[in-house]
């Protein structure tokens, strides 16, 4: 699911109204229409009062329509008009007149106005400011929004909540509509899936006014939202006359003393995801561990008894998954600079991994095509430095990517990855996967993929949506206090069942 950006968005509007013949305010009266029936179809004439808070440009005036339609099914609506400016659009006075013609008086609220009462079970509805927004609400805008905000009441916001920017984080948060559920218009904004911004849309979800189709097809985006749809066609069947052999053999590499769990966990990751054959590469005082805990994986040690050294790999392998575990002990860091000086094998790099390219950014040159660097935050940071907002550390992401020929995946609530100049935010997950060895499995998961023939980019993206997938399905059983890296590893054939299940699920692009 292509996202575009706000000026897309307009270029949209103009080609449909071009290529379709129709009016600016037939094309709001689509929106107004969308927004009713959503609002219809779960209200079905109930008596709640309905605020309804619209500003003077495009936004106000779908607020402005939905407004008539409500009114003309008997809902109880009370219309407020934000007038924050002297200048109107077209398409919103039109609709203030055809309001007035059913005798509809709104409430006009300036500096001087006193603030309407709302009550915790009335229903507001926010269309005070679009995409278009571009400087911070006045302050007694602000303070309006800071009202609404307190009321307690369900919150729904037209488009986007008021206050947010689509291409940077707000500089006063109180002046930022928080809404319980955004109607957006045609695809979704970059806003609502990053930690600064997504705190403000609990829920969404698209109402289609049907933009110019082929326009909408053909316009390449920075980024795209990645569901079940766009995962499906990436699988790579298995054959019936294919033998462990076909599946490549993975090497993951890490470990020292008192972190040999971080290991296990990546070794069953890959295994579980498919790989035909594993070998954990460890120091000595892990082996123990591993052949206990992972019968089904081979296990070669390192010269150093309690954190690795010296790095001989007695085979060639199709991928190596490293970092996990490992420490950045001198012996260690001298051990993978050397490593990575003569290695031509697909990587993925994780953790302590990351944190020596970071110590010594010279080895990012020395990184096959397309490495997969998995950091957290913290690991984030010291690879690119500090970033101003969440906007400019995506900037920065894509730049290093370029820059270095890497993948990157930004882990995260909606984890990003980065490839090339673009970015595919995923949309499986939950708050129970932030738990200790979560990123582990993940290595393990994408280092499982490459060794089965998954181009780098697609074995990122399949990977981290199995991943958040499978940490759905535990949380679905048991809550999200009760997820594990183990209980992810264990559900991973589940979430593949669930890919494929025939069942008929609705696929929501909604997140909370």
């Amino acid at each position: 699911m292509k996202i575009f950006s706000a000026a897309q968005i307009y270029k949209a509007d103009k080609l449909t109204i071009k290529n379709q013949q129709i009016s600016s305010e037939a094309l709001m009266e689509r929106a107004a229409t969308g927004l009713f029936q959503w609002l219809h179809e779960r209200l079905r004439g109930t008596s709640v009062k309905i605020h309804l808070f619209c500003g003077i440009g495009n936004n106000g005036g779908d607020g402005i329509a939905l407004a008539r339609h409500l009114h003309e099914h008997g809902y109880n609506v009370h219309v407020h008009v934000v007038n924050y400016s002297e200048k109107r659009s077209k398409d919103f006075l039109i609709n203030l007149e055809r309001l007035k013609d059913r005798k509809i008086w709104p409430d006009f609220l300036s500096e001087k106005s006193t603030l309407p009462k709302i009550h915790e079970s009335d229903i507001v509805i926010d269309a005070i400011f679009g995409i278009g927004l571009n400087r911070e609400p006045e302050g007694w805008v602000a303070h309006l929004i800071k009202h609404i905000n307190s009321s307690g009441a369900f919150t729904l916001s037209v488009d986007v909540p008021s206050g947010l920017y689509s291409d940077r984080v707000p500089e006063n948060l109180e002046a930022v509509v928080e809404s319980n559920y955004v109607l957006t218009i045609q695809a979704p904004k970059l806003s609502f899936f990053l930690p600064q911004t997504g705190i403000f849309v609990n829920q969404w979800e698209i109402v289609d006014i049907g933009l110019d189709p082929q326009y909408l097809e053909e316009t390449e985006t920075d980024y795209q939202f990645i569901t079940k749809s766009d995962i499906v066609p990436l699988y790579i069947p298995r054959e019936k006359f294919a033998h462990k052999g076909s599946f490549g053999h993975s090497v993951i590499m890490g470990g020292s003393y008192g972190k040999i769990g971080a290991v296990v966990l990546s070794t069953k990751a890959s295994l579980n995801i498919g790989s035909g054959l594993v070998t954990a590469y460890i120091p000595e005082c892990g082996y123990g561990v591993l052949q206990t805990a992972v019968p089904e994986a081979m296990v070669v040690t390192d010269d150093g008894d309690d954190h690795v050294k010296k790095i001989k790999i007695p085979f060639e392998p199709t991928v190596i998954g490293l970092g996990m575990g490992l420490g950045t002990e001198t012996g260690t860091v001298h051990a993978i600079s050397e490593f990575l000086e003569k290695n031509k094998t697909p990587l993925v790099i994780d953790a302590d991994g990351i944190n020596i390219l970071a110590k010594q950014p010279g080895l990012l040159k020395k990184l096959p095509p397309q490495t997969i660097l998995t950091p957290h935050e913290g690991e984030l940071k010291r690879l690119l430095g500090t970033w101003k907002d969440d906007f400019d550390k995506l900037k920065k992401t894509m730049a290093f990517s370029k820059e270095h020929d890497c993948i990157v995946v930004v882990k995260g609530a909606h984890t990003i990855v980065i490839y090339n100049g673009k970015g595919y935010i995923n949309s499986t997950g939950n708050p129970g996967i932030a738990t200790a060895g979560s990123g582990d499995v993940l290595t393990g998961t994408l280092t499982g993929l490459l060794s089965q023939g998954y181009p780098a980019l697609h074995a990122a993206i399949f990977g981290v949506f199995i991943h958040g997938l499978a940490g759905d399905i535990e949380a679905s059983q048991k809550g999200y206090e009760a997820v594990t890296a183990s209980s992810i590893i264990n559900n991973i054939g589940n979430a593949f069942m669930a890919l494929f299940s025939t069942k008929q699920e609705e696929e929501a692009p909604s997140g909370d």
